[in-house]
């Protein structure tokens, strides 16, 4: 948003400038809004922008880089005289410093492939290979663009203006002033270009705070942040996200007053910091793989990755330190420490919930041979369960305390929820669905057992809320006369973090089933 606005103003009078911060904070807002108001992204409105700034962009490289090509030799060699002769005085650690400090400046040109990556799972199959493909476009694209304009800037003698104008303003006015248009005609061009940048900007900034409930279901899944974030279905997950996201840019927008320089410093140590921990993964990963055959080859590329970017992010993190750095650490160190936390609580819930599993399960659930039969026309019960027995055998034990004689048919549904952790290797989504029909296997054995028709359903996938709502009509077409139950869990010691953190599938489940008319019972299981 920062750079959009700086690209727009670039073309409007100077005056004006001190209105930017302004403008930033109200476009960010009126992005919140229209995302909460549920906006999609639409191809209308995405081509005729994006085609503009590809046609308009690359007429002018080509031709500001045509019209002087014959100054490149002397560039070049000039270049190579001022970089010798800087490194003779200062040393060439300095020199590969100063290289390093203005690459990780340009962090911010990383945003589309960072995107990508985070959203490599809706990408379409074969994944793999589109990812490589969409990689490879966007490495060119970006190559083209980045090395054009920084050529243009040096064949234009481009150079910092004091009224408030980007280097694209200033190179882009002295390219299109040589075609001979009328002053009126070259400021409209150039308005035109910077405003195609300033939307491009814009859709990019929506494309970004649209990503970010994304990433939240994610981390949810992988028990990092509160597991409700982990169901993009619900309306309100996704509205608390993208609100999670607009007020945290509010606040980085109003500290660092809209400066792009020092938002760049912000997002280049952040992003930076992604790219070394995921290609220490990558690694780590090479290095355990050996039997490979290319593992060689490709644990050099991921240490050479690893060496370049934690060196950037090192250089950044010292050179501006005092200058927002500080900040940026101090946010980001908070932002680790409270999903640590919250995954912490996970674990230890986990660990509980095995004690009530252990003790619960151990009641006889074999198969019998002549299992009794369903009645779709009877009263049935339908319980939400997850591969953990103990919640599901203590809300099965509760309903036929409750409700003794009154059900003729128990139906179990359960959603295995595919997360990073199920593609962690070979066999792992197997292993899965084993877990969830191993399950579902023994509530049906056990109600057999004891004389009551059962029967289960299963589904997978990484939006648990979807899965389910999808399986409970289901099961209601089936068996009209149902009544769907699951299990809340009351903690001896309650505290904001757990009333955050569990119990938001029973009752967002609750919400949804009542609105489409049937009916939900939340039973309480104590924890310690």
């Amino acid at each position: 948003v920062a750079s959009g606005v700086d690209a727009v103003f670039s073309s409007l009078p100077t005056a004006w400038q001190s209105h930017k911060l302004t403008v930033e904070l109200f476009l960010t807002l009126f992005l919140m809004f229209l995302n909460l108001r549920g906006m999609k992204e639409s191809i209308k409105i995405l081509t005729p922008i994006f085609m503009g700034f590809v046609i308009t962009h690359v007429l002018i490289i080509v031709y500001g880089v045509a019209i002087r090509g014959n100054e490149i030799p002397s560039i070049v060699h000039q270049t190579l005289h001022e970089t010798s002769s800087l490194a003779g005085q200062m040393g060439w650690v300095f020199v590969a410093s100063l290289f390093l400090r203005a690459y990780s400046m340009g962090g911010g040109t990383y945003t589309g492939i960072e995107a990508v990556s985070n959203n490599v799972n809706v990408l379409q199959e074969p994944r793999v290979h589109t990812g490589k493909l969409t990689m490879f476009y966007m490495a060119t694209s970006l190559a083209f663009t980045a090395g054009g304009i920084i050529l243009i800037y040096l064949l234009w003698n481009a150079v910092p203006s004091s009224n408030g104008e980007t280097l694209n303003a200033v190179a882009f006015r002295s390219v299109i002033a040589s075609l001979g248009f009328s002053p009126g005609l070259s400021y409209v061009l150039l308005t035109t270009v910077l405003v195609l940048e300033g939307a491009l900007l814009y859709v990019a900034a929506n494309t970004g705070l649209l990503g970010g409930p994304a990433v939240l279901a994610n981390m949810a899944n992988d028990g990092w942040t509160p597991s409700q974030f982990s169901s993009l279905s619900s309306r309100l997950v996704t509205k608390y996200g993208i609100l999670l996201m607009g007020i945290a840019a509010l606040f980085i927008l109003l500290w660092s007053g809209g400066i792009v320089d020092l938002l760049a410093v912000l997002y280049s140590i952040n992003v930076f910091l992604t790219f070394s921990l995921s290609l220490t993964g990558l690694t780590l990963y090479w290095w355990k793989h050996r039997e490979h055959p290319q593992w060689a080859l490709r644990l050099g590329v991921s240490v050479v990755g690893l060496i370049v970017t934690s060196s950037i992010l090192m250089v950044t993190l010292a050179e501006k330190f005092f200058e927002g750095g500080w900040m940026t650490l101090l946010i980001t160190s908070a932002v680790i420490g409270l999903c640590l936390l919250i995954r912490q609580h996970y674990r230890e819930t986990a660990a509980q919930m095995a004690k009530a599993d252990h003790l619960l399960s151990q009641l006889p659930a074999t198969p019998v041979v002549t299992p009794p039969a369903l009645d779709p026309d009877a009263p049935t019960a339908v319980f939400l369960i997850s591969q953990a027995k103990g919640t599901g055998m203590h809300t099965l034990l509760w309903v036929q305390r409750l409700f003794p004689n009154v059900y003729r048919n128990f139906v179990f549904l359960s959603v295995g929820a595919v997360d990073t952790q199920s593609y962690g290797g070979e066999g792992s989504i197997e292993g899965l669905k084993e877990s969830v029909h191993s399950a579902c296997d023994y509530y049906v054995n056990f109600c057999h057992r004891n004389g009551i028709a059962a029967k289960s359903y299963e589904a997978y996938g990484t939006d648990r809320i979807a899965e389910l709502t999808r399986l409970s009509e289901q099961v209601h077409e089936e068996f009209p006369n149902s009544i769907f139950f699951a299990s809340k869990l009351i903690f001896v010691h309650d505290n904001w973090l757990t009333r955050i953190l569990h119990n938001q599938t029973a009752l967002q489940m609750q919400r949804i089933l009542h609105l489409q008319g049937m009916t939900m019972v939340i039973l309480p299981m104590k924890v310690d």
